[in-house]
């Protein structure tokens, strides 16, 4: 889980880069193709087939990741990538919920509680002026909304990928993510394509790239953790997102957002512990 958050970090600071010009949903799409052409590579040399058992739920987990996917990017090209990647990372409380709900896992107050910690650092740090006033600084409300069902979605994602893990192997898991994304993904780019630069492929071979290394190794951990306690760990991808656009965009976190950072940071540490483990 912590490789899958590194990796990830750099993919985001990757798209943010290569956002500046180009559409997301074209980002998508390499990233999708890089993923599609490696999971290939990888599922035959070890002797899997790609299709798995359970393939009607193997294709919602590849619908519901890519939907978070473009929310994602799209949040990434919109925001500062901190705020961005913390309006992400609210995804562990949404998955100890689903979780709780889907699979049978442990839940109780404490995930009532997370919730509402995470709502308020959330508005802590998007700041809305329907709360703080037109005067305060404040995130821009349609990105905001479109990361925050980013993060639901990946929430469900993960669920199901906690589901099938009991069935499925994990490159078959990873293999339909960009099986199903490709052709959701393609009419939008096909409609307003931009044709990179020499640089810009570079850089979309690397979100391809990390992102698949990110992919991979998260399958494993969700294998591995109950679904709750998995993504948490992946939090440090926040304080990653924070040092990359620092040190490449001159982005520089102020006290809202720390404030709010904490706060989404404890209730993710009770949403872990009221969903850590799966109810008998």
């Amino acid at each position: 889980m912590l490789l899958s958050a590194f990796t990830f970090s750099v993919m985001s600071l990757l798209v943010k880069w290569v956002g500046e010009r180009l559409p997301f949903e074209e980002i998508v799409m390499a990233r999708a193709l890089v993923s599609l052409v490696l999971s290939w590579a990888v599922l035959r040399r070890a002797g899997v087939s790609p299709w798995g058992e359970n393939r009607r739920l193997l294709c919602f987990r590849g619908l519901v990741g890519c939907g978070g996917l473009l929310c994602f990017y799209y949040a990434l090209t919109m925001l500062p990538l901190a705020d961005a990647t913390l309006i992400q990372y609210m995804h562990p409380v949404f998955t100890a919920l689903l979780a709780a709900l889907v699979l049978g896992e442990r839940a109780g107050i404490a995930l009532a509680v997370a919730l509402g910690f995470s709502i308020a650092g959330m508005l802590l740090v998007t700041r809305p002026d329907w709360i703080f006033g037109a005067g305060d600084p404040s995130l821009p409300t349609w990105p905001v909304i479109v990361a925050l069902f980013g993060a639901f979605f990946s929430a469900a994602a993960y669920v199901v990928v906690r589901h099938l893990s009991r069935t499925e192997h994990p490159l078959v898991i990873v293999f339909y993510f960009p099986l199903i994304t490709i052709p959701v993904v393609f009419p939008a780019v096909a409609v307003d394509f931009v044709w990179p630069t020499a640089s810009e492929w570079w850089l979309l071979l690397g979100v391809g790239v990390f992102t698949q290394v990110g992919q991979v190794s998260l399958t494993h951990g969700l294998q591995r953790e109950p679904a709750g306690r998995a993504t948490a760990i992946s939090y440090v991808q926040v304080l990653l997102a924070a040092v990359w656009g620092f040190f490449f965009f001159g982005e520089v976190p102020d006290g809202w957002i720390v404030a709010g950072a904490l706060l989404i940071l404890g209730g993710t540490v009770m949403a872990v512990r009221s969903g850590g483990e799966r109810a008998t």
